[in-house]
């Protein structure tokens, strides 16, 4: 790989549109980043610029009254080549003056000094050993990882320091890095989760077009329990007339039942502002059809109707008590009478550390209430 091919001042010319969308011409000089020690392009990573910065701090407090069920998280990279056309996260990159559409699949800014910068921060005295979370805005094991190598050092820091940690990827790069993660569970509670919202090979690879696909993810999660290891599933965003009929969701539950996942959280697509806009473009290109419909079942808000959802929390739960995922326990739709937000805040058996050390297999599930959601964490 010509890693060393780079640019002061890359170009978006050429760069692949998100799944047939326009790319938008970049008429910008490269962005004074802070820290930045060189942007670079490959021909391995075609229409991908990396912008490589020191980072003088890693971990990020999480905003209070946040009903996330940590305090602390970790992102290596911000922007994110999987290109998921729902994500949540790209509005963050917003705030980085790129936009949140071609930029956020194609402007990803790789933290060089991550494991470094995370060690020393939890070498002082005032470090409380709270859990620490990886993945909550980027996914730490997108493509750029396989180069970067930059999740090692981070396991190995938080582990060494006895701070608990949870990974959320749809990254199939996380093999790599399995007997590592088995000598952190040895050392501190780990959680795992996995992102898996449907088993078309086909939808996936126009929806989230860089990413490894379903079966492989699958695989992914049976080869981590058949390493002792934990593995929730985040199935989440169920897409409406995509991906909830009752064989899409039967053959969800069934092949993540099949391999081995200890919980599964599911909710239906969530649509905030620089995602929304993204997203609808995209439904415009590709399910004409279907635009008006998610118009009118979305309005001018971030969240389906409160029909749809509970229409859907019923065929997820009978679905999860078919393939033996029983209770509510880890569901995103559990409160459907409160706040929607609330749904952000669930995540499943196995993605969370255990409550007690040396249980990294456990059933336990946090369930926060309190203020104002925060769900983008960078």
């Amino acid at each position: 790989m010509r890693w060393d091919a780079q640019a002061l001042n890359p170009a978006a010319e050429g760069a692949p549109a998100a799944a047939g969308l326009p790319v938008p011409p970049r008429t910008d000089a490269l962005l004074p980043l802070a820290g930045l020690v060189r942007s670079v392009s490959t021909p391995e990573f075609a229409g991908v610029t990396f912008h490589e910065v020191t980072a003088k701090s890693v971990l990020n407090k999480v905003a209070a009254g946040s009903r996330m069920p940590f305090e602390w998280t970790v992102n290596p990279y911000r922007g994110c080549s999987h290109a998921c056309v729902y994500c949540f996260a790209r509005k963050s990159h917003t705030y980085l003056d790129f936009d949140a559409g071609l930029d956020f699949d194609s402007q990803v800014v790789v933290k060089i000094n991550a494991a470094e910068v995370l060690r020393k921060e939890l070498a002082k005295p005032s470090w409380g050993h709270h859990q620490v979370a990886l993945g909550t805005n980027t996914d730490p094991y997108q493509r750029a990882e396989g180069r970067y190598k930059l999740m090692p050092g981070i396991i190995r820091a938080l582990a060494d320091s006895g701070t608990p940690l949870s990974i959320l990827t749809k990254g199939t790069l996380l093999a790599r890095d399995i007997p590592l993660l088995k000598h952190a569970a040895a050392q501190v509670p780990v959680g795992i989760g996995i992102s898996l919202a449907m088993t078309d090979e086909l939808l996936s690879e126009s929806v989230e077009p860089g990413t490894p696909g379903p079966r492989a993810r699958l695989k992914l999660i049976s080869r981590l329990r058949d390493a002792g290891l934990p593995c929730g599933v985040m199935a989440m965003p169920i897409l409406p007339w995509l991906s909830d009929s009752d064989e899409a969701l039967d053959s969800l539950f069934g092949s993540l039942a099949a391999a081995g996942a200890n919980g599964v959280t599911a909710g239906a697509l969530y649509l905030k502002p620089g995602t929304r806009e993204w997203f609808m473009q995209w439904m415009a290109a590709h399910h004409p059809e279907l635009a008006g419909k998610y118009r009118r079942l979305y309005g001018s808000g971030s969240y389906a109707s409160k029909e749809y959802r509970q229409w859907l929390a019923g065929r997820i739960r009978h679905f999860k008590a078919l393939h033996g995922f029983s209770g509510s326990q880890g569901f995103s739709h559990r409160d459907l009478e409160q706040d929607p937000r609330d749904e952000e805040a669930q995540y499943p058996a196995g993605s969370m550390p255990a409550a007690g050390h040396g249980s990294p297999g456990g059933e336990g599930h946090a369930a926060l209430t309190g203020g104002p959601s925060q769900p983008t964490l960078f």
